[in-house]
């Protein structure tokens, strides 16, 4: 990657999940984009700090949100409204984070950006000195539209996709800068004789979809990602398990990126709007063709020359978008991926974005840095 634009570096804050950590393998694609975002951003000659849940790699720069058990008291428990555990942990350790950078945040950092779901950044973003940034990586939540009242003017937000934008319109005027994929990690595969499902084992998500539709278009599917839902794993997705329906596990980013590079087509089977569609991008960045339900922002991440759309939920339509998708030539995919979803671009997307919020200061100056070819 070329070095920041008028060689200007920037210490960056990049606010991250406290309740999953920052660490291979991820959990979901929120996890993997803040990873990607800071090794690149650091690769640019920027300064970052990751403030993420423990356990979170070390190597990104990570500062550990202080993530406490919180145990109510007997007579806080017997409140019927008394939120959970873990809400009070998360509110806890992000109000601890803000009230910090509120007193010390402008000795460290030039801009905040905020990369979690949570509303405590938003809410509390008049009180800082530093510019801020959030990114919307959901469907609009209760909470954060709340905190979206009390930001202030100079807080700019970053969506996902044009679906999502659209989505929270009502709410904020955001700026879209749609995710990357690290092309070099997620390269191309040779293909193979399998169909591959990718992501968060979740109802959402549907995988037991994707396995109904593989076997109706004649394809063995190999799944692969973490079961977040165990009861809607054994009651639904493992029944369906076989020789021809093989689960692979949770797997690391270069194993997955193998596993997705030697299949013949990418099912990706939601059964909410996709706020994005991570899974397509890392896929067509293998030159794997992708075949999926037209829901969220899939039909801005999957190119004609790189995939086919099915009708949400219709399980036949995706079996005939799979077969399709799978005789596309696998250079264009691939082609498609770099020229459409390059870490490069959402990478320089953001810097403009800091800029336009406030950042960074004079004084900041950085080398260059060498570019890494697509």
């Amino acid at each position: 990657m070329h070095a920041p634009r008028g060689g200007t570096a920037m210490r960056v804050c990049l606010v991250a999940s406290s309740r999953f950590p920052i660490a291979e393998p991820f959990q979901g694609g929120l996890e993997a984009h803040t990873a990607t975002l800071a090794t690149a951003l650091t690769a640019r000659g920027h300064r970052v700090s990751v403030f993420a849940a423990p356990g979170s790699d070390p190597t990104l720069g990570v500062e550990e949100l202080p993530v406490r058990r919180f145990r109510p008291s007997d007579a806080a428990r017997a409140d019927v409204g008394a939120h959970p555990d873990t809400w009070m942990q998360d509110h806890h350790a992000y109000l601890a984070l803000m009230l910090d950078l509120v007193s010390h945040g402008h000795e460290r950092f030039d801009v905040v950006h905020n990369n979690s779901l949570h509303h405590l950044p938003v809410a509390m973003a008049s009180a800082l000195s530093l510019p801020m940034v959030t990114t919307l990586h959901t469907p609009p939540l209760g909470w954060l539209e709340s905190a979206m009242s009390l930001a202030p003017s100079t807080t700019r937000f970053a969506a996902v996709s044009r679906h999502t934008a659209q989505a929270w319109s009502h709410v904020v005027s955001a700026d879209v800068v749609p995710n990357g994929v690290d092309t070099d990690r997620w390269r191309p595969g040779p293909g193979g004789d399998r169909a591959v499902w990718t992501g968060r084992i979740v109802p959402e998500k549907a995988p037991h979809l994707a396995i109904a539709a593989a076997r109706r278009a004649g394809l063995p599917i190999d799944l692969a990602g973490p079961v977040l839902d165990p009861g809607y794993f054994a009651e639904t997705v493992a029944p369906l398990l076989g020789d021809d329906a093989r689960l692979l596990g949770h797997l690391g980013t270069d194993e997955l990126a193998d596993v997705v590079g030697r299949a013949r087509v990418a099912l990706v089977s939601p059964q909410w709007d996709e706020p994005y569609g991570l899974v397509a991008a890392e896929a067509m960045a293998c030159g794997t063709p992708v075949a999926a339900f037209a829901r969220g922002a899939l039909d801005e991440v999957v190119g004609v020359d790189a995939g086919r759309l099915a009708r949400p939920d219709d399980v036949d339509d995706l079996a005939r978008a799979a077969l399709e998708a799978a005789s596309l030539d696998r250079a264009a995919v691939r082609g498609h991926a770099v020229r459409h979803c390059s870490l490069d671009r959402m990478v320089r997307r953001y810097e403009d974005l800091y800029r336009r919020a406030g950042a960074p200061r004079p004084s900041s100056t950085v080398s260059s840095v060498a570019e890494t070819p697509a």
